[in-house]
C-alpha cells in the first residue's frame, strides 16, 4: 500500500542551493530529513534562519 506525504499548514524551509552545491552532509539539498519527518535546513551549509522557517512540521 502505497502512502503519500503528510498534509501540513507550514511551508518547507527555502535553501539557499549555491550554498548547498558542494556540501556532504545533505548532499546538494540544502534540507535534511529528521527522524520525525520534519524538514529541516542543513547545519553545514545553510546559514541559521532569521525569521524562523528552520523547521517545518510533516503534520503529524
Amino acid at each position: 500500500m502505497a502512502y503519500g506525504a503528510h498534509r501540513s499548514h507550514l511551508v518547507p524551509p527555502h535553501p539557499d542551493l549555491g550554498l548547498a552545491r558542494d556540501c556532504e552532509q545533505c548532499l546538494g539539498w540544502g534540507t535534511l530529513v529528521t527522524r520525525d519527518g520534519d524538514h529541516e535546513l542543513c547545519h553545514m551549509c545553510q546559514p541559521e534562519p532569521v525569521d524562523g522557517e528552520g523547521t517545518a512540521a510533516s503534520g503529524s
